[in-house]
């Protein structure tokens, strides 16, 4: 057979690498601010630097700048050299980076302008949505038209995992995303309540699956072997790996909704999936140290060794650690704590982190044709952010103990012994400080290996375009062998490989969606429960807009430590008119579901407007930070016709007239609170104030996320059996 010859993009490579670092850096520095600002909330210091605005910000920049272009630059690296063929469009290959970073920048610019769908690792508003498929689509497209185009027949385990990724990703994103816009920068989920829970975690939960597992797994299959010069350790635990991985896992997603309004069916469907993932996630971590056997002796001299085995470790407790939180009797403890920032970054940090810095040390030399600058200076790296990963993780779990106990703990006489939300908060400033510090050791090792590798870069020269050659095995007609193994069929056929990924994976989704969706008994109504006031919805909007949920859930659990502390539990029927779902995931704060008028807090307007305007003024060592633009803001209510009608299109039953009579109601409930909050403070300071006063602190942003935070709960109490219709 004649040789051809070809050339590898080794400057699409380079390209996202250079981002890789870059992004990295930025997302784990802003993970430090928001880390500092939990000890002290003094640095909190502009509206668009709380830690409710820029906490997904930092979500968003390491999973999507960070390990998003981190899983480019591995993929466009080992693509070619494992199809042996340039990519099949370095224009798309272009488009794909630079559009790439265009809508990294639109999140940097938007989330903390307080622009946010609010739904966890999809906070980006429409826009920028509809570009995340568009350039998802391009490099889904140069992907599979380079695996038409390659030169070997069979696909190697890492392609498997590229072609999943591509796909699942793909359905997630577009699922997740319906949604209807209002404005250019503002949209409602196209699902409310029960049923956005569940598709927000379904998706939530896949997303941690497909796009910080599944491609990493591909990058593991195609480093560690070249790493280590070895094959590797078993081709049949890789199939039954990615086969098993890709059907069981899309299944897990309730296992984040345990003990919540969702129907106990889907929590059940959730906690059986989650635990079977053990098999798989350990078959792979498995498949990948096994590859080292016999070869331990280059692990200890060989850096990129070094940060794979730190990487499939933690990718190995990581995946035994969430099977065993999806259990009701641990998730008990765990839920809402830091316990699962533990967790998280225990992947977060050691998966994805420690496999980027290594997949990093061995790409860089190769495309610039020159050997590593410092061995000791990546070795120093290694110890560093080894050290860092430990000082991170285990305050935080201990955090989460220490939480999840207090909470829960009652005194002989049936009383919560922590009454007050904040006992806890304040317990936990040490855990908080040691957590910045691992943090900050790091991101120094970061910083490290930039250094490392520019001066790696600086000294050699980048080949651009690499030269290589290779025999076209594809068109060779295919011989079966006598006991050809029968995935090398599927193998052979990149389509019917995407096909059957796909088929894969939209199994687990539409048996847990579907039925949610489709039958009423899922999700009770409740007669008393309404939708909100215009004025409400505008205040639960500026909720979003400063990410209150990232520090407040609003789902009281059938627990009885919670509802002692909180009051009535949390139905289904409560959220039907909620679009988007507000159940959060982390309570740095106390959860606000029962906040509302009549219910167990019963703070009045007052107590809110002091909470907003200096939170330490009325809980002594809260964390909380002050928002005083809430006080000095207008309310825009340019809009509100629009949403109210965006509403009504989702299925809420607005009566709506004119935008008139729509501003009489707003202003007619803002006087009302108001002249609430004037009244106490004529009280205390002995002189009465004007209507003037009135007029113009009615219309001020904190007018109308006090009518929210005061309704939130109280439909309940206005039913005496809270029976369902």
């Amino acid at each position: 057979m004649e040789v051809e010859k070809f050339q590898y993009d080794n400057k699409i490579v380079s390209k996202f690498a250079l981002a890789t670092v870059v992004w990295g850096i930025i997302g784990m520095l802003v993970g430090l601010l928001i880390a500092c600002q939990l000890v002290w909330p003094e640095l909190n210091l502009t509206a668009w630097l709380t830690f409710g605005r820029i906490r997904p910000l930092h979500t968003n920049a390491v999973i999507f700048a960070f390990v998003g272009n981190g899983i480019f630059a591995g993929v466009y690296y080992s693509l070619q050299r494992l199809l042996k063929t340039r990519m099949w469009s370095d224009k798309l290959s272009e488009i794909n980076f630079w559009g790439w970073q265009l809508i990294i920048l639109a999140a940097v610019i938007t989330l903390p302008m307080g622009y946010t769908t609010s739904k966890e690792y999809a906070e980006l508003e429409w826009p920028i949505d509809i570009a995340i498929t568009v350039l998802w689509v391009v490099f889904g497209w140069n992907m599979m038209a380079t695996i038409l185009k390659r030169r070997v027949k069979h696909l190697y385990v890492a392609i498997w995992f590229y072609i999943a990724t591509f796909v699942t990703v793909a359905v997630l994103h577009i699922v997740n995303s319906f949604e209807i816009p209002v404005h250019f920068m503002k949209s409602y989920s196209w699902y409310a309540g029960v049923q956005d829970a569940l598709v927000q975690w379904w998706y939530g939960h896949n997303a941690v699956a497909f796009f910080l597992t599944t491609p990493y797994l591909g990058l593991m299959y195609y480093f560690v072997p070249k790493a280590a010069n070895r094959p590797v350790y078993s081709y049949r635990l890789s199939i039954i790996h990615f086969w098993a991985l890709i059907f069981i896992y899309i299944w897990a997603g309730p296992h984040h909704l345990l003990y919540t309004a969702l129907p106990d069916w889907a929590q059940s469907l959730g906690v059986v999936f989650s635990i079977m993932l053990i098999a798989p996630s350990w078959g792979g971590m498995l498949n990948g140290l096994l590859t080292l056997r016999g070869a331990w002796d280059k692990v200890r001299d060989n850096v990129v060794l070094k940060f794979m085995v730190v990487a499939l470790t933690s990718y190995g407790m990581a995946t035994f650690e969430g099977p065993m939180l999806s259990l009701k009797s641990v998730n008990l403890i765990s839920h809402f704590t830091d316990w699962t920032i533990a967790h998280v970054h225990v992947g977060g940090l050691g998966w994805n982190g420690m496999l980027t810095f290594g997949m990093l040390y061995f790409i860089v030399p190769k495309i610039y044709k020159n050997g590593l600058y410092s061995k000791k200076l990546a070795n120093a790296h290694f110890w560093i952010a080894t050290l860092g990963i430990l000082l991170y993780a285990i305050p935080m779990y201990w955090a989460g103990f220490t939480q999840g106990l207090m909470w829960q703990k009652f005194t002989p006489e049936g009383t919560l012994v922590n009454g007050e939300f904040l006992d806890t908060v304040t317990q936990l400033r040490p855990y908080f400080i040691m957590r910045a510090a691992g943090g900050a050791l790091f991101i120094i090792g970061a910083i490290m290996m930039g250094y490392n590798l520019l001066k790696t870069a600086l000294g050699g020269s980048l080949v651009r375009n690499e030269d290589a050659e290779a025999v076209n095995t594809l068109k060779v007609k295919h011989v079966k062998e006598k006991n050809e193994y029968w995935h090398k069929v599927v193998e052979r056929k990149p389509v019917r490989m995407l096909v059957l990924s796909l088929i894969v994976i939209l199994i687990g989704g539409a048996i847990e969606i579907i039925p949610t969706f489709l039958v009423s008994s899922n999700v009770k109504t409740i007669s008393s429960v309404k939708p909100y006031t215009p004025l409400e919805l505008e205040g639960r909007d500026i909720y979003i807009r400063e990410g209150c949920n990232n520090c407040h859930s609003q789902m009281v659990r059938p627990l009885r430590f919670e509802t002692a502390r909180y009051g009535e539990y949390s139905k289904a029927g409560e959220f039907v008119y909620d679009h988007p779902f507000l159940w959060g995931s982390k309570r740095t704060g106390p959860d606000l579901h029962r906040e509302g008028v009549g219910n167990k807090q019963n703070r009045p307007d007052y107590w809110h407007y002091l909470h907003m305007m200096e939170p330490t003024l009325i809980s002594p060592g809260s964390i909380m930070p002050a928002y005083p633009w809430l006080l000095e803001d207008d309310l825009n209510v340019k809009h509100t016709l629009n949403k109210l009608k965006a509403m009504k299109d989702l299925g809420v039953p607005y009566e709506i007239t004119d935008e008139q009579t729509v501003l009489n109601i707003m202003s007619n409930q803002g006087e009302s609170i108001a002249r609430n909050i004037l009244n106490e403070i004529a009280k205390k300071s002995g002189e009465d104030y004007t209507e003037q006063e009135v007029e113009q602190m009615k219309s001020k942003e904190i007018i109308a996320l006090i009518a929210y935070l005061q309704r939130l709960g109280s439909d309940i109490n206005k039913i005496e059996d809270n029976k369902t219709e």
